[in-house]
């Protein structure tokens, strides 16, 4: 199958995720706006946790946008999804470091999990299911679709992570905080 009309197949599903995804990255940012007052965070841990997130909606997004677009032929979505891996690969790359290198925050083997392994294995399949776009293009989509999906749910598991430990230690460094 080298049919670009079958991706209108998967229509619905990455207009669901690709909504959410640009949906929670506003929530993102309205969230980190309001608990920003509630004790001051050195960039390193919000480099290292915070920001990933929101770039894990944004691929998400990116992935629903270009499995949603009209292509002519499969060797054009095919390079953009290897771009957005790649990119992806790259840039978790650098978040392992800055996770390694900031002293804010001490991450147990779940952040590890979370923030660092499962984004790398979402940016490898995709990566991988571009290269197998053209000459296996039924377990690609399955493939494609399993990692914009995967860094949705990447990306909710993370923010509400986030902002209950921001919250919570907050709590515990000001156990008067107002209980709402």
């Amino acid at each position: 199958m080298n049919d670009p009309a079958r991706l209108s197949d998967w229509g619905s599903f990455y207009v669901i995720v690709g909504s959410s995804g640009g949906a929670l990255i506003g929530i993102q940012f309205v969230v980190i706006t309001l608990i920003a007052g509630l004790r001051r965070r050195a960039g390193g841990a919000v480099s290292a946790f915070a920001t990933p997130t929101v770039v894990h909606f944004a691929f998400a997004l990116l992935v629903s946008a270009i499995m949603s677009a009209p292509w002519a032929a499969l060797s054009r979505p095919a390079l953009a999804l290897l771009t957005c891996g790649v990119t992806g690969i790259a840039y978790a790359v650098v978040v392992i470091r800055r996770a390694r290198r900031q002293t804010d925050y001490r991450p147990v083997w779940q952040d590890w999990l979370w923030y660092l392994t499962l984004p790398c294995v979402a940016y490898v399949a995709l990566s991988l299911a571009a290269l197998l776009l053209r000459s296996h293009a039924e377990a690609a989509l399955d493939v494609i679709a399993a990692a914009a999906l995967g860094l949705l749910l990447i990306g909710i598991h993370n923010a509400w992570d986030s902002v209950t430990h921001i919250v919570l230690s907050e709590r515990a460094v000001d156990p008067t905080a107002r209980n709402e």
